[in-house]
Parts: structure tokens; sequence; C-alpha cells
């Protein structure tokens, strides 16, 4: 089983890929950045970040997906943006018939360092920890789409889990 896990941003988004084991433990298969910043234009980025999503999904053909939620911010510019990525990526994961789930942060940050309210770097201390990495994953947006990948590996593991009894 593969999971895709996605922190989306208009111009910076993260992805990691995260397989399930066979003694059923969660192993690292990628994760990066899907960098737009060199693109000019939102809609320019947009398909950029859809092209780059649709080559990645290709390549690693994952099982299920799981994307952070938005969460309010200040900026309401920058969360127009990041909506508008969202939605890209929405449509991205559907055109691939992928299995997709959304979580908040702090659902994430509950999930893999068992405390919802964990700063960024517990949760990529536990995201290195867990999936036996040598170093933190850099840059913070991957390691912070690893950590929405280990959310839901989790909660699929544990729907298995209760589906069996």
């Amino acid at each position: 089983m593969i999971v895709l896990g996605i922190d989306p941003g208009i111009a910076i988004t993260g992805y990691g890929f995260i397989k399930l084991n066979d003694l059923n433990e969660p192993e690292m298969l990628a994760y990066g950045v899907i960098d737009s910043t060199a693109v000019r234009g939102t809609s320019s980025r947009l398909i950029f970040l859809f092209d780059e999503l649709t080559r990645l999904i290709d390549q690693f053909k994952p099982d299920y997906c799981a994307v952070e939620k938005l969460f309010f911010q200040k900026n309401q510019k920058t969360a127009m943006a990041v909506s508008e990525a969202r939605g890209v990526i929405t449509l991205c994961l559907a055109q691939h018939q992928l299995p997709t789930e959304e979580y908040s942060p702090n659902v994430v940050k509950q999930a893999v360092t068992s405390y919802g309210s964990a700063d960024k770097k517990q949760v990529q201390e536990m995201v290195k920890i867990t999936l036996g990495l040598e170093e933190i994953p850099k840059p913070d947006d991957a390691a912070d789409a690893l950590a929405v990948a280990l959310c839901h590996l989790g909660t699929l593991q544990m729907q298995r889990l209760m589906d069996e009894q």
C-alpha cells in the first residue's frame, strides 16, 4: 500500500510517498516539493502544479492520498491562492481516481506526535524517527507532506483493524 501526502501551496507544494512494507511498518519512498516559484502567473503555476503532480502519481502509483486542510490565514490573498492550488490538486487526484482524505494540521500533529499542539520541530523529528531517516526531511513542506501521509496511513491501519473484528 502506498500513500501520497500533500502539503498544498501555490508556490511550493510538498509531497511525500510512504509505503507500508512487509513488516507492516511505514517506509519512505520519496519526498520533495513541486516548486513553481520560477513560473510567472497564477494560471501557469496551477498548470505546472497539475502537470508535476500527474507525473508523480504516474511514477509512484499511490493507492491513497491525504491532503492537509487549509487553515484560516491572516493574509486573505495567500489563502485564496492556496485554495486555488488545492482545487487543482483535488481535480488531479479525482482524475486519477485516488481515494483522498483531508486532515487539519492539529489532527496530523496528534497522529504523528500524540500531541495536537506540537510545534513544527517536534513533528519533523517524529517523521524522521518513525521513518528511520538519518535527518529531518527538507524543506519543511516536504516534511509536512510526509507527516500527512503518516497520519493517513495510521488511519487506514486503524480502519483495517476495526474491520477485522
